[in-house]
């Protein structure tokens, strides 16, 4: 334990952000990861169950895996997810 109480993170055990999308698709592409063996957590700023309709970033979820992980996740996500147009 550190000064302060608090646990410091196992290097192990720490997650990574993958990627940000809107409910339906962080749901798809957490099956995906979890079907290749990588954990996935979906996190938002809002319960989707009570709101399943956003407008823009407001229901933005983000995808996070175990660091260890975040190549093959990226790698696995951008088979799926389209890059978006350069303007």
């Amino acid at each position: 334990m550190t000064a302060s109480g608090a646990r410091q993170r196992e290097p192990s055990r720490a997650l990574t952000e993958v990627h940000r999308c809107n409910a339906s698709e962080a749901l798809v592409i957490r099956g995906l990861l979890e079907s290749h063996g990588i954990p996935a957590l979906l996190r938002s700023r809002i319960a989707h169950s009570v709101h399943p309709f956003t407008i823009g970033a407001q229901g933005e979820v983000v995808i996070l895996v175990p660091t260890a992980a975040v190549t093959r996740a990226t790698l696995l996500i951008a088979r799926i997810v389209p890059e978006p147009p350069l303007i």
